[in-house]
């Protein structure tokens, strides 16, 4: 089947990815664009709405309730404990026929009196999938991962085999079968009509107990470290053909906008179908609903910085001219070599406000923004300026698609000053960093990858001076967008003057050292770094003492690999949260400094206390 015949799936979510009440999850699953829902049973327990009404609810809202989920616990080795559980399954199937969905997720049991013996197990099995076939019904068998004895989907197989009823098939679920580390591709010799539902989540790669894992820390497709692509692969080559659903347990998900993170969760199943089309394979007809591919990216086109008047010198320190003035808008053009930095005076702090991609074909980039359900950027256009797509981004920065040097580029908004600089060597932006709040970490990661199409460059978690800080970069396969995102892990109290959401443009320079000592003698505030950091540095690498001279004379932090070397000069904090780095990568070091982050974040704070002591 070709790429362009493939049909999209269809998407499910089930409630409790959302936060808020079953009349709050409802409208922001059919609002984000999902088609039908899996409804939690603790969800219509605390809903004043009887099942009959959400039937209608859903109905009205153009959602098909998929899923009635979880039972608990069915089978026993006590008689009358699993009478008990078939008296209970049928008033769930009364609750499933006023709610209008055919088919109820049973959970491998957990209890103490669960059945090993999977004959008897099958047994009871078919009992039960013989009562829902009476009212028309179906049975989805899911092997929890802590469950007792069955906790394995080739386990959970055994047990539908062989109770041999057409009401009985298999959920499988993604997190229960990947946190095992158990291998999907036997799944595709079940056949698909015995396939009830699926249910996908992603998670990062955690060392802990796998109940807790599950219930804290499962993250929508995309977001965490599960190669969900290949898991889905061989269910559709099985001939699965339900919704790809949601099913995460997340403590943050469980605290958000449920419109928001509906839509989050929503471009997830989009990427993901897209991502496991492209993997090629005709016998697993997923559709590709993104339609569009992510259009090659060239670089960065600018950075654009909102700014009082105290960042124009510290550029023009740093090498940087002033090369344009905008036609309409109080905003400077600064260039230096392929490094263009945008700065807004229209009030506010410094912060970045816009990054612009160079894309190879920016309508298209927008149109699969559109696709993904980001934000359209209103802006106001004078008659003669560049109309570029603007998209907003998690952490409400904006995001433009330029081809900078067509016909009608963005660059001619700006009147030419004729200023020109001499310049301290900078070549580029080597990347931008961003940090993000807590709530939106997960979402601006999966952000980035799919509207912009970049891919997981580096993960990693280091001890700030005030609390851990987690970062994740993003970067196209040339590493000509390059992006680091970070977020402080239970920030709490404002005891201590940091840097509140710190945002940083690193800027490429081919010799450091050399960039570093024109910038301190045109007047930059370079960051001093202490000694005892240059102690270790000699402990750890033996650096020659010219070098290390060098380094400690102008603030050089470090960082070094089996791959290269990657040098850093920064600037002291500029308006309460900003500050520019100078970057040199030596050899193939693809990494982002952050074994020197504390380092560089406890001077920063030690300098703010400085100025502030002056202040007073």
């Amino acid at each position: 089947m070709s790429r362009e015949a493939r049909t999209a799936p269809r998407t499910a979510i089930a409630t409790v990815c959302l936060s808020g009440a079953l009349e709050d999850k409802l409208p922001a699953a059919a609002a984000a664009g999902f088609d039908g829902v899996e409804i939690f049973e603790p969800d219509l327990v605390a809903s004043p709405m009887p099942p009959g009404e959400v039937r209608l609810r859903c109905a009205d809202l153009g959602l098909s309730i998929d899923l009635y989920q979880p039972f608990r616990d069915l089978d026993s080795v006590d008689p009358e404990r699993f009478a008990a559980s078939l008296r209970r399954a049928e008033h769930k199937f009364g609750v499933m026929e006023a709610l209008g969905t055919d088919t109820v997720l049973v959970c491998s049991s957990v209890a103490p009196d669960a059945v090993a013996d999977v004959d008897l197990l099958a047994e009871q099995l078919h009992a039960l999938a013989e009562r829902a076939a009476a009212r028309g019904l179906r049975i989805a068998y899911e092997a929890l991962a802590w469950g007792r004895h069955v906790n394995t989907y080739d386990r959970s197989w055994e047990a539908v085999r062989r109770a041999d009823h057409p009401a009985l098939g298999l959920c499988l679920d993604s997190f229960h079968i990947l946190s095992r580390g158990s291998d999907p591709a036997a799944i595709a010799d079940i056949p698909g009509a015995k396939l009830f539902i699926l249910q996908l989540a992603d998670a990062p790669h955690l060392a802990m107990d796998v109940l807790q894992w599950s219930r804290h820390h499962r993250l929508f497709p995309g977001q965490g470290a599960f190669d969900l692509p290949a898991f889905l692969e061989p269910v559709l080559r099985a001939g699965y053909a339900g919704p790809l659903s949601l099913e995460v347990f997340n403590d943050v998900f469980r605290q958000a906008d449920p419109a928001r993170a509906a839509v989050d969760a929503h471009r997830s199943l989009l990427a993901l179908a897209e991502a496991t089309a492209a993997r090629g394979d005709a016998a697993a007809p997923v559709g590709d609903p993104v339609a569009e591919p992510a259009p090659e990216l060239r670089g960065h086109a600018f950075v654009e910085l909102s700014a009082d008047g105290s960042l124009a010198p510290v550029l023009a320190a740093l090498g940087f001219a002033r090369t344009g003035l905008h036609r309409t808008k109080p905003v400077e053009r600064w260039e230096q070599g392929g490094a263009r930095i945008l700065v807004n005076r229209s009030g506010g702090p410094v912060a970045v406000a816009a990054l612009a991609v160079e894309s190879a074909d920016p309508p298209a980039a927008a149109r699969r923004a559109t696709r993904l359900s980001a934000p359209r950027l209103p802006r106001e256009r004078g008659p003669a300026e560049a109309d570029l797509a603007a998209v907003t981004a998690p952490d409400d920065t904006a995001v433009f698609f330029c081809r900078t040097g067509a016909e009608t580029d963005w660059t001619g908004d700006f009147v030419p000053t004729g200023e020109t600089a001499a310049g301290i060597g900078v070549t580029g932006i080597d990347h931008v960093g961003l940090a993000q709040p807590f709530d939106h970490f997960d979402e601006a990661a999966l952000f980035y990858r799919t509207v912009l199409g970049l891919e997981p460059a580096a993960t990693g978690e280091f001890a700030a001076p005030f609390g851990l800080v987690r970062s994740r970069a993003v970067a196209d396969a040339q590493r000509r967008v390059r992006l680091a995102l970070t977020v402080s892990l239970l920030r709490r109290g404002e005891w201590a003057p940091g840097v509140s959401e710190p945002q940083y443009v690193a800027l490429a320079v081919d010799d450091v050292l050399a960039a570093a000592r024109a910038a301190r003698a045109a007047g930059a505030p370079l960051l001093a770094i202490p000694d005892n950091y240059y102690a270790d540095l000699d402990a750890r690498l033996a650096l020659s003492k010219e070098r290390l001279a060098a380094y400690r004379d102008l603030g050089v932090l470090h960082e070094e690999t089996a791959e290269g070397v990657y040098l850093q000069v920064c600037t002291e904090v500029l308006g309460g949260r900003v500050f520019l780095a100078l970057v040199q990568r030596v050899g193939d070091h693809d990494g982002y400094g952050w074994t020197d982050a504390p380092v560089r974040m406890a001077a920063h704070r030690r300098r703010r206390l400085a100025r502030e002591r002056v202040r007073a």
